[in-house]
């Protein structure tokens, strides 16, 4: 039997991404699922793409910033599929207008990070998921307990350069989903956050000039190259989005029966070790 065979999911951030990957990946094993996005042409392409695949899915445009939106979304769930299994707060940005200097981005001291950039990620990645979660979980409670997912990263373990306030909120995710397995767990409901490391998602790692959305690194700037890498890769090659996608697919489905709690590294262990300081040549290197 399919992994989430009669299982109904809701994913946001689902038009790009892990989200899109995962969307494919879990109607491929059983679910139906309800693909949210900011960009509602993002999320008709994803359906569109688990239709053609055979699955059964539908979009819903939303902002999950926005209260009224994700609880639209939940409601889409259930209007139209009957109930609430899954429900993963997906959607994620590192910064509010595009990328920053560790991937290509425009160079910027952090005194001079723009405060209207700091509560757009504190927004969307940490006021998202509470949102979610808090609208879910009548809908999981409804049906006897499910499942709450949030996407973390490897961020909230190890530094990077240029993304602090990201990693405040991707750490954040970690304590709120400790929180809530407490708080949901006598309704049966599954609180657990994945924490990827970088990948091949358009969101993340783009080259100078790149689109913060639509298009892979591989489109804008050919062959992955290593040396962009700001945690060293111990299996010799980058994460696909399925190598994520599976792990998410674990934690989503009955083979993570008794696991809440968790934040899940899908990082090849590559958090494991110091990130090596790289200085220009011309720069001097720190003495005691």
């Amino acid at each position: 039997m399919a992994r989430l065979e009669g299982k109904v999911a809701v994913i946001t951030g689902a038009g790009s991404g892990l989200g899109r990957e995962a969307a494919q990946l879990f109607a491929a094993e059983g679910a139906k699922v309800v693909v949210m996005d900011v960009l509602g042409d993002r999320a008709e392409g994803t359906v569109k793409l688990v239709t053609e695949q055979g699955g059964e899915a539908v979009a819903v445009q939303a902002d999950t910033t926005i209260e009224a939106d994700v609880a639209r979304t939940i409601r889409t769930a259930v209007d139209t599929f009957g109930k609430l299994d899954i429900a993963w707060a997906n959607a994620g940005i590192v910064s509010r207008g595009g990328v920053p200097s560790v991937m290509g981005g425009e160079q910027l001291e952090f005194e001079d990070f723009p405060v209207e950039d700091w509560d757009a990620v504190l927004g969307v990645n940490l006021l998202g998921p509470f949102l979610v979660a808090k609208h879910a979980t009548p809908a999981l409670r409804a049906n006897g307990g499910g499942v709450i997912l949030v996407t973390s990263s490897a961020a909230s373990f190890v530094a990077y350069h240029s993304i602090a306030p990201y990693s405040a909120t991707k750490a954040g995710v970690n304590g709120l989903v400790r929180g809530l397995s407490l708080d949901l767990g006598k309704y049966g409901i599954r609180v657990n956050a994945l924490a990827p490391t970088h990948g091949m998602s358009p969101n993340f790692l783009l080259p100078e000039g790149a689109p913060v959305v639509g298009q892979s690194y591989e489109e804008t700037a050919g062959p992955w190259d290593p040396g962009l890498s700001p945690i060293p890769l111990k299996l010799n090659r980058p994460p696909s989005l399925r190598d994520n996608a599976y792990a998410a697919l674990f934690l989503a489905s009955d083979e993570s029966a008794y696991i809440s709690g968790l934040t899940l590294p899908a990082t090849d262990g590559g958090t494991l070790a110091r990130v090596a300081m790289q200085f220009p040549e011309d720069e001097p290197r720190p003495t005691r």
